[in-house]
């Protein structure tokens, strides 16, 4: 995570933030600086934009939804125009390190047998149809998570012709998870709190 110490009329966008060194040394006066705190994930787009790096962390859902997904999440990936970066983390939440699967959340391959899409990418013209029709297959209730920088905000990309500024734009997001990409403990961590699994700041 990023932080920064107060400085009157100055926020970090944690959802725009690429983490990489040059964003902290660009500041002069050394005010942004990393942490180790992997928790970011959010429920609200603004949650992101905070002037100390601190965010409200994800919220569980609702009642109605809890007792439906029960304690478990079947999710479809939509890359829809990224590097993979992102892709290869989600793909770390299956190894034996973050096992996701012992918490009863699970990849599939069709968007009929999930519970909610994950989108990575700044969702490209060429891939926003398909991102739609996925979305729309998904039985409702359904959950929208965007992960990374360029589902958030487009990234690097953002305000491209070729690319929606953020999938926020497109569906609704129920959870933001920011980086770029974001670590597995990062989204792991969102995904246990919409579940309502876990709570708090520790």
């Amino acid at each position: 995570m990023l932080t920064t110490a107060p400085q009157r009329d100055v926020e970090l966008d944690l959802g725009a933030c690429l983490f990489s060194p040059e964003e902290a040394s660009a500041c002069p006066a050394g005010a942004i600086s990393y942490s180790r705190d992997h928790r970011m994930a959010t429920s609200t787009r603004n949650a992101l934009i905070t002037p100390t790096g601190e965010v409200e962390l994800a919220r569980v859902l609702d009642e109605r939804a809890r007792k439906l997904f029960g304690r478990s999440l079947r999710l479809r990936s939509v890359a829809a125009g990224s590097c993979n970066g992102c892709e290869s983390e989600l793909v770390a939440l299956g190894n034996v390190v973050f096992d996701m699967a012992r918490f009863g959340i699970q990849f599939v391959a069709s968007p009929r047998h999930a519970d909610g899409i994950v989108v990575t990418g700044a969702v490209s013209r060429n891939m926003r149809l398909a991102l739609e029709k996925t979305y729309e297959a998904v039985p409702p209730p359904k959950l929208v998570i965007a992960v990374g920088a360029c589902a958030i905000n487009g990234g690097p990309f953002a305000g491209s012709p070729e690319v929606s500024d953020g999938v926020g734009d497109i569906l609704p997001v129920d959870l933001w998870i920011p980086g770029c990409p974001p670590h597995p403990l990062t989204t792991l961590d969102g995904l246990l709190r919409v579940l309502g699994r876990i709570s708090g700041r520790r």
